[in-house]
C-alpha cells in the first residue's frame, strides 16, 4: 500500500525483476536519483571484476601450459644429455621439431614472421593451444627416448620431428594451423598487469561509487 496526496492508500503490484531487467533499468535511469546511481555503480564494477576474472584464466591456462612446456624440455634436455647428444644438438633436435610443427617454418622464421625479438623465447608469445601441442610433442619424444633406450642424436631427432608432425596433421584435421595463428601479448607483460589490475580494482571501485553516488541535486 503506498500514501496518496488525499491521505488514503492505494495497492501497487510488486514485481520481481531478473538481473538483466535490473540492469537495463538502471542503465536507463536518472543517475541524479540514489538508487540509480548506486545500481549503475554495481554494474560497472561488477563487469570489470568480470573482465578481470577472464583475463586471469587466460593467463593461468597459458602460464601452466607454458611451465609444462619449460619442464618437458628441461627433461628432453637431461634424457638426450646421457644419450650422448650435447647442448647444441638439444637446439638442433627443437629446431627440427619447431620445423615439423610449423610447416618448414624454423624457430627464427617463426620469431620473425611474429616479430618477436631473438632474445625471447617464441612460446611466451604462442597462443595457448600452440604451446600444448609443442608441450606433447615434447612429452612423447621423452617417453619413447626413455621406453626405446634411443642414443644419439639422429634417432632422437627423427622421434621428435615424426611426433611433432603427427600433433600438426592433427591440428590440421581440426581446422588449425599453427603458423597462421597471431601471437598472443608477452606473458610476462600479461602477468604484470594482471597483478596490478588486481590490486587496482578495490580503489577504482570505491571511486565510482563515489563519483555516480555524490551528485548534486538540481
Amino acid at each position: 500500500m503506498v500514501p496518496l496526496g488525499s491521505g488514503s492508500e492505494r495497492e501497487l503490484e510488486d514485481i520481481l525483476l531478473t538481473r538483466y531487467a535490473c540492469y537495463l533499468i538502471a542503465q536507463n535511469g536518472d543517475p541524479r536519483k540514489e538508487e540509480i546511481a548506486f545500481a549503475q555503480s554495481y554494474f560497472a564494477v561488477q563487469t570489470r571484476k568480470q573482465e578481470i576474472i577472464e583475463d586471469h584464466i587466460r593467463l593461468a591456462e597459458r602460464l601452466k601450459a607454458r611451465k609444462q612446456l619449460k619442464d618437458s624440455e628441461k627433461e628432453l634436455s637431461r634424457n638426450i644429455y646421457e644419450r650422448g647428444v650435447d647442448e647444441s644438438g638439444f637446439a638442433r633436435i627443437r629446431s627440427k621439431g619447431d620445423m615439423a610443427l610449423f610447416g618448414g617454418h624454423t624457430t627464427q622464421m617463426m620469431k620473425k614472421r611474429l616479430e618477436i625479438a631473438e632474445n625471447r623465447p617464441l612460446a611466451d608469445f604462442l597462443p595457448t593451444v600452440t604451446i600444448t601441442a609443442k608441450n606433447l610433442a615434447t612429452e612423447i619424444t621423452n617417453f619413447n627416448v626413455t621406453k626405446e633406450d634411443m642414443q644419439g642424436e639422429d634417432p632422437i631427432t627423427v622421434e621428435h620431428v615424426q611426433n611433432n608432425q603427427d600433433i600438426r596433421d592433427l591440428l590440421l584435421k581440426r581446422g588449425i594451423r599453427p603458423e597462421t595463428l597471431a601471437p598472443e601479448e608477452d606473458l610476462i607483460k600479461l602477468e604484470r598487469r594482471v597483478k596490478l589490475q588486481e590490486k587496482q580494482i578495490p580503489k577504482r571501485a570505491g571511486k565510482i561509487t563515489s563519483e555516480l553516488i555524490d551528485i548534486p541535486e538540481e
